[in-house]
């Protein structure tokens, strides 16, 4: 499994825009075989900042990369950007889907 999370810095004038003009974005990720988190979360503090989690069977990160749909983002994404994302990722190998935390228990 792979973890990839990206920072956006998205100009003033699509901050309230943003997500609604890469959703075809979302959709097609959201809709690729290996992809099991695919979510982007807004910044409460700084409306112009977003954040994107996503998680991949392993393998499916290269998929991914090379869908069309990633290739149209490459293209399209700079002009609603400030500046270059910032990008972590990491893979556990052999690992297919999300823990229970050990911390503590929701009884049902």
């Amino acid at each position: 499994m792979i973890f990839i999370n990206v920072q956006f810095h998205v100009k003033p004038e699509y901050a309230e825009t943003f997500l609604d003009e890469i959703n075809w974005y979302t959709q097609a990720c959201n809709a690729e075989e290996g992809c099991l988190d695919f979510k982007w979360f807004r910044d409460p503090e700084d409306r112009q900042k977003f954040l994107l989690l996503e998680t991949y069977a392993d393998g499916k990160d290269v998929d991914h990369v090379q869908s069309e749909h990633f290739e149209r983002s490459c293209r399209e994404f700079p002009q609603y950007l400030v500046e270059t994302p910032d990008i972590i990722n990491f893979r556990i190998e052999g690992k297919e889907s999300w823990d229970k935390m050990a911390e503590f228990k929701v009884e049902d």
